[in-house]
């Protein structure tokens, strides 16, 4: 991402949570054995009357061959490209209401329909995934967002997770089960929560403290069942 997409990302960032609170190898290896032919002719004793036969003996080469196989096995490895986040939108842009499935953190009580959006058109409804960001269960950051002081504030209790709650995402491809791992405090402009790796993780934010914009409450997740 080069470093205007970078700074186009962090600046509306900010605006939302501001007011949104080789071939097979087979080689063969051949050898030959052979044995060396002698002919031994012992000298001929000629008695006058008596006649020695000459004897005669006689080696045979025998070749002897060995075929070595070797086998190569290629094994294929598919892997899933990184997901990239959109830009957020306008805060009260008109997003429709999707469905994506559910959220639930039994820790805090909450169980609430997963949309897709982090506008507060969305967020009035209830917890947002950042577009672009990972879908649960993929590889990837899943972003997700939500109110702590308006509407039903969903995430008002957030900063009373600690490590190994759970949180449960269920869409139509499974159940998946994501354990905190951390928590932190941030600057509104802190665009590295959305950033994405290798690793099956999640991420969820809301503004903090209670009643302010000046910070974010984030908390940290893996996926515990990939």
């Amino acid at each position: 991402m080069t470093g205007m997409r970078h700074r186009r990302i962090a600046a509306s960032l900010v605006v939302v949570l501001l007011v949104g609170c080789g071939d097979d190898a087979v080689q063969q290896a051949a050898s030959t054995s052979t044995l060396v032919s002698t002919t031994t002719r012992p000298a001929a004793t000629t008695t006058t009357g008596t006649t020695v036969p000459v004897t005669t003996t006689t080696s045979t080469t025998v070749p002897v061959t060995t075929t070595s196989t070797t086998t190569t096995v290629a094994v294929t490895t598919t892997s899933e490209a990184l997901p990239v986040p959109l830009a957020a939108p306008a805060p009260r842009a008109k997003d429709p209401i999707v469905e994506l499935g559910t959220l639930e953190i039994p820790k805090i009580g909450v169980t609430k329909p997963l949309l897709e959006g982090v506008s507060l058109t969305v967020l009035d409804h209830g917890p947002g995934h950042w577009p672009g960001t990972a879908q649960p269960g993929h590889v990837g950051n899943v972003v997700i967002g939500g109110h702590r002081t308006s509407h039903d504030r969903p995430f008002r209790h957030i900063d009373q997770l600690v490590a190994g709650d759970e949180m449960i995402l269920t869409t139509s491809e499974g159940r998946f089960v994501y354990r905190v791992t951390s928590t932190e405090v941030v600057k509104p402009d802190a665009i590295r929560i959305i950033d994405q790796t290798a690793a099956f993780t999640a991420t969820l934010f809301a503004c903090h403290p209670v009643g302010s914009t000046r910070e974010r409450f984030v908390v940290h997740l893996e996926l515990y069942n990939p």
